[in-house]
């Protein structure tokens, strides 16, 4: 009989699979979890896992020589505050990747950015009352930048 997985099923004396079956009748097949999950713990035990076994940078040397796949993604929106539709959209833009990494692509993650420019800018500039390069000059560049 074949072991899909190391060491399970367990090996019997005999070898066929009906002592296999009997031999695994009085074993659970499946550890025991809690009535009530404990997703934050769950997630926090499985963040420090991630962390102290360097998983993502393992995932990143084990594809190195794999083919590449460019996943552009722009920049955020600065120019009001988050929606459902922002998390729908960087659910997507975190799928695909994922899932060609998983695939054994070579997936560089990096962002879009560009700081938003002028529309911050313009913004900052109304809220302030300024209008033009010479006002910001006088109200100090680095106190408009702050």
């Amino acid at each position: 009989m074949s072991r899909p997985i190391d060491g399970w099923p367990p090996p019997t004396p005999s070898g066929d699979p009906l002592s296999d079956a009997q031999h695994a009748a009085g074993r659970p097949h499946f550890r025991e979890v809690p009535a009530q999950a404990d997703f934050p713990g769950l997630d926090a035990r499985i963040l420090h896992f991630w962390r102290t076994e360097r998983i993502f940078e393992k995932s990143l040397t084990l594809r190195r020589d794999g083919p590449v796949f460019v996943f552009y993604e722009g920049p955020p929106t600065a120019n009001g505050r988050p929606g459902v539709h922002h998390a729908l959209s960087r659910v997507f833009k975190d799928i695909f990747p994922r899932y060609k990494t998983m695939r054994g692509f070579r997936v560089p993650r990096k962002a879009g950015w560009d700081c938003h420019g002028l529309p911050v800018e313009l913004e900052v500039e109304r809220r302030l009352g300024i209008d033009g390069k010479e006002q910001i000059e006088e109200y100090g560049v680095a106190e408009f930048n702050r």
